[in-house]
């Protein structure tokens, strides 16, 4: 037998405010305060609770902090090795300008050169 949709809503309210009430508290607050068990100090909770939950967090700070920067420095070679690829490829398109150009003049040159012989 399905349920109507009205009970169901009601049966969602309880649920959602249980939730609410178990979650009340902080990071290092205690085993069963919302602290949850990170470890034997953090379950006693209090005042170490919290700075171990602090230096807990500070910690990943810091690590995702180190890892941002070593992204950015790898982004940054990648910038760098593509820059000497552009100046080396624009290099080559000079080069090849020049020899298209003598191979012109070389063209002009010969073909002068037939106008003059006939």
């Amino acid at each position: 037998m399905a349920l109507h949709s009205t009970t169901a809503r009601f049966l969602r309210v309880p649920i959602v405010a249980c939730s609410r009430w178990m979650s009340t508290g902080e990071a290092g607050s205690g085993s069963g305060m919302g602290g949850g068990t990170g470890g034997t100090i953090r379950d006693a909770g209090g005042a170490f609770g919290k700075r171990e939950a602090a230096l807990e967090e500070q910690y990943f700070r810091k690590l995702q902090h180190r890892q941002l920067e070593k992204i950015r420095c790898g982004i940054e070679e990648e910038v760098e090795f593509h820059r000497q690829h552009i100046q080396a490829h624009q290099d080559a398109i000079k080069r090849h300008h020049r020899i298209m150009d003598d191979l012109e003049m070389n063209i002009r040159n010969v073909e002068a050169r037939d106008k003059l012989q006939r």
